[in-house]
């Protein structure tokens, strides 16, 4: 059981708290390439607590500063985009992507007061159509060879949703794999080919067993956590009998992501950041292993749940996330729908803004929550002694640190482990950048 210091310790990540000390020594989701696009490419953003505004200049050069005017605390979110920067509507302030400050026009002529301003800036760094800044301070690390930032662009979809709640509760539900026996749980299996893009409704790899049936009548799995040089990889096992065993492979990306299996083609790399401490956004990459992704098809499912501009989700505490008494009869185990985004949303928000963790039980369900927070409270002590973290890379040591491999099929008992492997080796191997140069296609 935790003490109300730890849970502090864990979940604040506002400027000068431990936890925000160590997140920002880290590349943080900030937007999605498209919300930066139109003929207004302007978009404020609160990230960790603090308010910046990401925008492109007429060369179309991304920069991120801070959204206070530093003349007289206007809103820099609602300027103008020209004369090669960012212009404060209140006085006509302009500044660069560099936060260098070019315009000071209500001055007196021949003034030089522009060049003694500067606005804070933040690096930036666009992949997968996602976009990143680094809020630390000095070099920020480089970026680890993961399929998702490796793919092609068109193997890619980048996506993202709003939760009402501690980013903490909302990432541990990723390193989970008991709960979706339960919450995900459905009362009818669908022909398989018809589930594009709905996970736990396909089948595993290697059977024709939809995942449904395997986690309605198996609920129960064999929990294994394996240490590894980006945090570690939760196992979790399904005996179905003695001699088939599914297999589940997902991994904790620490600090905050955590890359699982879709489908037998697809997976997802998620990372929860915080807006502020009680608020927080999942971004995901989906990356597939074979033919490109119908973007526009995946959109078009996302945006059934979510609403533009914020990607806020339709349903939520205001309309009891759809809750549905006759549905939860007969249909599915929630009464929630059939979407699993709208499950987990559902029980991280339930937990309040913040999880009170001095009332949880743990069991040995909860293997992967307690390796997680075990790692983060020493990556903050870390932090706070000015030691180098687990996960902050140099450039060799980035390309080190690819895939990483995941799974979900059904195995023989005895050899699982090698099962997964090769299954998952073979899907690298026919992956359409299996033989690009992870190198190249990694850097900034």
């Amino acid at each position: 059981m935790m003490t109300v210091e730890q849970n502090d310790l864990m979940t604040k990540t506002g400027p000068g708290a431990p936890a925000g000390a160590l997140l920002r020594r880290y590349w943080q989701p900030a937007a999605l390439t498209e919300e930066l696009m139109g003929d207004r490419p302007i978009k404020a953003v609160r990230l960790l607590g603090q308010d910046i505004v990401l925008f492109r200049d007429e060369d179309g050069v991304l920069g991120a500063i801070d959204r206070d005017c530093p003349h007289r605390g206007a809103d820099l979110a609602y300027g103008r985009i020209e004369d090669g920067g960012l212009r404060c509507l209140f006085h006509g302030w302009l500044f660069d992507v560099s936060g260098k400050c070019l315009e000071t026009p209500a001055e007196p002529e021949g003034s030089n007061f522009c060049e003694r301003v500067r606005q804070r800036a933040y690096p930036v760094d666009e992949r997968a159509g996602m976009i990143f800044i680094f809020l630390g301070e000095g070099e920020p690390p480089a970026f680890p060879a993961l399929d998702c930032f490796i793919a092609p662009e068109t193997h890619v979809f980048a996506f993202k949703g709003f939760l009402d709640c501690n980013w903490l509760q909302a990432l541990e539900v990723g390193v989970d794999p008991a709960h979706a026996s339960f919450l995900h749980r459905f009362f009818e299996d669908e022909d398989t080919n018809t589930s594009y893009g709905r996970q736990f409704r396909g089948a595993s790899a290697d059977s024709e067993m939809p995942m449904t049936m395997v986690l309605r009548d198996f609920p129960r799995p064999k929990i294994e956590i394996e240490k590894t040089e980006f945090g570690f990889r939760i196992i979790a096992l399904r005996e179905l009998g003695d001699a088939r065993t599914h297999v589940r492979v997902t991994n904790l990306l620490f600090p905050q992501a955590f890359v699982i299996p879709m489908s037998q083609e697809m997976t997802i790399t998620q990372w929860h950041v915080p807006v502020d401490d009680f608020s927080c956004y999942w971004y995901a990459l989906f990356t597939s292993f074979t033919v490109p992704v119908d973007k526009a098809e995946m959109r078009r499912q996302r945006l059934k749940l979510y609403t533009l501009p914020d990607y806020k989700p339709r349903f939520g505490r205001a309309n009891d996330y759809g809750f549905d008494t006759s549905e939860q009869k007969d249909r599915t185990y929630t009464g929630m729908g059939e979407d699993i985004n709208l499950h987990d949303q559902w029980a991280v928000e339930s937990q309040g803004r913040i999880q009170d963790r001095t009332r949880e039980h743990l069991g040995q369900s909860d293997k992967g929550v307690v390796a997680y927070r075990t790692i983060l409270l020493s990556a903050i002590r870390q932090a706070n002694r000015g030691e180098r973290a687990l996960m902050e890379l140099n450039e060799q040591e980035a390309r080190s640190i690819n895939g990483p491999g995941t799974m979900d099929g059904i195995g023989p008992s005895g050899d699982w482990e090698r099962y997964w492997r090769e299954v998952d080796a073979q899907r690298r191997t026919g992956a359409p950048w299996a033989e690009a140069d992870a190198e190249a296609l990694c850097a900034s």
